[in-house]
């Protein structure tokens, strides 16, 4: 019995912290997240205007909101922000980050410039620009030039892409601070055996760079497939869904049909499904790409 004590301690001690410590934070995400979310889809089934009694609907939400075509033009919109603006930010972000991971002085100079945008707030942002590109004062009115006399956010074939820009410009520099620190955790003896085998800048960038950050990549992929379902505030403040429905996404119509037209219960329907869409995207990349293992890439390990 002496003996087998020291043994049991030993295996409690190697068994790592108690599953009991999870405890505060598992009630905290049940508290507000759990319950909430529960609550939603409850009243997904309900017609409430946000001040009566709910009373039961059934699926008479959900069938008016896959019925409605503003809804369905929104769900439409918000697949086509979300792989547009995927396909601008990824590329630039990745060589951005790629390029401040460099020991040069004028690189941690220009770093600083490019996370400017980190520092203001998506209201900001939408506002700063909604000024800015305002055909009677802004910047047509500071520069001479024809192509900024457009009315930008008023014509229904240029205020979605200048969503997309706008959203770019906002979140690059957070997925370029990503990658930045990803290729900082590459092993430099990595690369000073390809110089060896002489091997070029490209062709580093493919057959170690790349393949170094796959995790990283997954994870901003993740942060901006999964972001791009909530563009809310910055959309809102920048254009307000406007001219007409040309960029009302999900987010923004789930706001003005729940607040502005009183219909909780389908403003929930259209909660529920953001949700949805947002779940199967991260755990679809993480399936998909096998980052749910997360084995180390690190050399050696």
């Amino acid at each position: 019995m002496l003996l087998r004590a020291p043994a049991r301690r030993r295996a409690r001690a190697g068994a790592g912290p108690s599953n009991w410590l999870l405890a505060p934070a598992l009630a905290f995400f049940g508290i507000f997240s759990i319950g909430p979310l529960l609550g939603v889809l409850v009243l997904s089934f309900m017609e409430w205007d946000g001040l009566g009694t709910p009373q039961w609907a059934g699926g008479g939400n959900w069938v008016s909101v896959l019925e409605n075509p503003v809804s369905r033009q929104a769900m439409w919109l918000t697949v086509k922000l979300t792989l547009l603006s995927y396909a601008v930010q990824f590329p630039l972000s990745l060589l951005l980050g790629v390029f401040m991971a460099g020991q040069q002085r004028y690189r941690e100079f220009l770093s600083v410039l490019y996370f400017l945008p980190m520092l203001f707030s998506a209201a900001a942002i939408g506002i700063a620009f909604k000024a800015l590109l305002d055909p009677n004062f802004g910047l047509s009115q500071a520069f001479d030039a024809a192509v900024l006399r457009q009315d930008w956010l008023g014509r229904p074939d240029l205020a979605f892409y200048v969503v997309v820009f706008v959203i770019s410009w906002s979140f690059i520099p957070f997925h370029s601070l990503l990658y930045q620190a990803g290729v900082r955790q590459i092993p430099q003896s990595m690369y000073e055996a390809a110089t060896l085998d002489g091997a070029g800048t490209v062709r580093k960038f493919f057959a170690i760079t790349l393949p170094q950050l796959k995790y990283t990549i997954v994870t901003s992929s993740t942060l901006m497939l999964v972001g791009s379902l909530t563009y809310f505030d910055l959309v809102f403040s920048l254009t307000g869904g406007g001219p007409g429905t040309a960029t009302r996404i999900l987010p923004l119509d789930m706001y003005l049909t729940g607040f502005r037209s009183n219909q909780m219960g389908e403003a929930s329907v259209l909660a529920v499904i953001l949700v949805a869409v947002g779940l199967t995207l991260a755990l679809g990349l993480q399936r998909l790409t096998g980052a749910d293992k997360m084995e180390s890439q690190a050399e050696g390990a």
